[in-house]
């Protein structure tokens, strides 16, 4: 499992939503209304929305770009 320590805003977070369904979202600098987690901003077929669901499915990939 991927700690939450390890997102950042900006990160690309791969999803398995169960059978065959994958899914992506990218983590923005909003928290969650608790203030411990980033928000994913994701479209899974109504538009996009930006919630607080980063571990409501198992990750299958968490990808950060280099800051050079």
């Amino acid at each position: 499992m991927i700690s939450q320590v390890l997102i950042q805003p900006g990160d690309i977070v791969c999803r398995n939503q169960g059978r065959i369904l994958t899914h992506i979202g990218i983590v923005v600098n909003r928290k969650s209304r608790d203030g411990k987690r980033y928000q994913i901003v994701h479209n899974i077929g109504g538009g996009q929305v930006m919630e607080n669901c980063l571990f409501d499915f198992k990750i299958i990939g968490h990808y950060q770009y280099s800051k050079k």
